[in-house]
C-alpha cells in the first residue's frame, strides 16, 4: 500500500465500502490506466470481497499518490480489449496465464 500512496510502482489502491458492515476498506491492485478510467483483471474471479463490495455500491475510489479518482461504473470488457489495455509485458503474462476476466472501472467526470 505504501508505494501506491506515494504514487510509485504498479499498485493502485481501490477504496470501497463493505456491503454489510459499511466499513471502508483499501485493497491493492495492479490496474491499467486507459482514457475512460482503469482496467482490472479479476485474477480470483467475481467472488472476492473487494469486487462484490464495489458491485453492490456501484462505485469506488482509486487512489494513486495524492490523486483520488471516483469510479462511477464497472463494465465488462472483452479479453482482447482487457489484454490490450495492459500493454507489454503484462499482456504477455496475462495471456500465458489464460486470464480472460477484465473490467473497466469508468472514472467520473471532474
Amino acid at each position: 500500500l505504501r508505494s501506491a500512496r506515494r504514487g510509485t510502482g504498479r499498485f493502485f489502491i481501490v477504496r470501497h465500502v463493505g456491503r454489510t458492515t459499511g466499513t471502508v476498506y483499501e485493497t491493492p491492485l495492479i490496474l491499467a490506466v486507459v482514457p475512460e478510467g482503469f482496467v482490472c483483471e479479476l485474477t480470483y474471479g467475481e467472488d472476492v470481497s473487494w469486487y462484490r463490495n464495489v458491485m453492490a455500491a456501484g462505485r469506488c475510489t482509486i487512489v494513486y499518490g495524492a490523486v483520488e479518482t471516483e469510479i462511477v461504473a464497472i463494465e465488462p470488457m472483452t479479453p482482447e480489449a482487457g489484454l490490450a489495455a495492459f500493454g507489454f509485458p503484462e499482456s504477455l503474462v496475462l495471456r500465458i496465464l489464460r486470464r480472460r476476466e477484465f473490467r473497466l472501472l469508468r472514472a467520473g467526470r471532474p
